[in-house]
């Protein structure tokens, strides 16, 4: 039934052999880099490239402040501290989403409210924010309060789905209307920019990651990127165990976090960083094919939002339902062609299945027709 896509994908990637979901590239100085990196012997949490990193990914963003941290979910967890999330406290954020972004809420002791996502993004909807926020909630001493609960909503964590940037500027400002700390997951949204400016520097912190499959990566790694001075620092400090600068002395000051990005994965990085502009027009080539190709099909390929340039990290079709997606998830795979569907909604898994929920009548309708398709970069 699907063996014209099969056969495309096969024909793009000049393989009969598994073609995988996302594999990263390492075409530039990543040997001689990490080379470096271990004749020096600084291999772990100290060393040059680790300062070298931060400094170019937050002049790539056009961030102030960038701080490396071990992963994507490390850096999620410092940032909902940052934003002051506490036990009890609630934190916005979509039920369509990778499960790091609700965990990293609960190691807080937070609880997540989940709100629908918008069809045209696949990311959270302001407009669904909005009609939440004013039907659900009350302004007492610069706090959002949850009127159902009785408990304060601290934060909101938006995500850019599969590197397609959410209407991030409107959220953000009605977040501000109600004394909402903004946390930006742009975990897949790497060289992704809306309106102009780089995913993750709308909000007051934003989230990267670096992990194996992302469109640059250090093999885990994540960072944290601000232009504010204060909250840098103070992220600094938590995912370096908190430890009081010293040549000497063990003095750490409250509790932190051994989250540092080693030496050696920051060497890697920052090779990889060097040929990301040359990984984005390459993804985007490659999405331009599918695009191209798919018009003739009964399914859709999902393109980017209108004011965006997205990273096209992982593409995707829509199926007209869950039966037509399965069937061809059932196809692909058992012909050595790694697709995969969308996540199970947050709201469905045990550990969030009693947490506040919008409308999620768009994000159901993604999760039974979204699949991911073969997106590496092309050799």
């Amino acid at each position: 039934m699907f063996k014209d896509v099969i056969n495309f994908i096969q024909e793009i990637y000049k393989s009969k052999d598994f073609i995988p979901l996302h594999e990263p590239k390492f075409c530039g100085n990543e040997n001689k880099y990490v080379k470096e990196c271990i004749d020096s012997s600084f291999v772990s949490s100290i060393g040059k490239y680790v300062d070298v990193f931060e400094e170019k990914i937050a002049k790539y963003a056009g961030a102030k402040f960038a701080v490396a941290t071990s992963n994507g979910t490390s850096a999620l967890h410092v940032s909902l501290l940052l934003a002051n999330v506490n036990q009890n406290d609630e934190v916005i954020t979509q039920s369509l989403t990778f499960v790091a972004t609700c965990n990293a809420i609960r190691y807080c002791g937070g609880h997540p409210i989940f709100i629908d996502v918008d069809k045209d993004t696949m990311g959270l909807s302001p407009a669904a924010l909005k009609v939440f926020l004013k039907e659900n909630t009350t302004i007492k001493n610069k706090q959002c309060i949850n009127n159902i609960t009785g408990k304060v909503i601290k934060a909101c964590v938006p995500m850019h789905t599969f590197g397609h940037p959410c209407k991030i500027d409107e959220i953000k400002q009605i977040c501000d209307e109600h004394y909402i700390f903004v946390i930006e997951d742009a975990a897949e949204s790497v060289g992704s920019k809306y309106k102009d400016k780089h995913t993750g520097t709308f909000g007051q912190l934003g989230v990267m990651s670096f992990n194996g499959n992302k469109i640059i990566t250090s093999g885990g790694g994540g960072c944290i990127v601000t232009n504010d001075k204060v909250l840098a620092k103070k992220a600094k400090h938590l995912t370096t165990t908190a430890k009081v600068p010293h040549k000497w002395d063990f003095n750490h000051d409250m509790v932190g976090y051994n989250y540092r990005m080693p030496n050696i994965n920051a060497a890697l990085l920052v090779a990889q960083l060097e040929n990301l502009n040359y990984f984005l027009k390459n993804k985007r080539k490659l999405a331009k094919t599918y695009e191209e190709f798919f018009k003739t099909q009964e399914y859709t390929f999902f393109k980017e939002p209108k004011l965006s340039k997205s990273n096209y990290w992982l593409n995707t079709l829509l199926f007209k339902d869950k039966k037509q997606r399965d069937k061809f998830l059932k196809e692909t795979n058992t012909s050595n062609v790694m697709t995969r569907p969308i996540w199970i909604m947050m709201h469905k898994l045990p550990m969030f299945e009693n947490a506040q929920c919008g409308d999620l009548t768009n994000s159901e309708w993604f999760n039974d027709r979204v699949v991911n398709i073969p997106s590496s970069v092309i050799k």
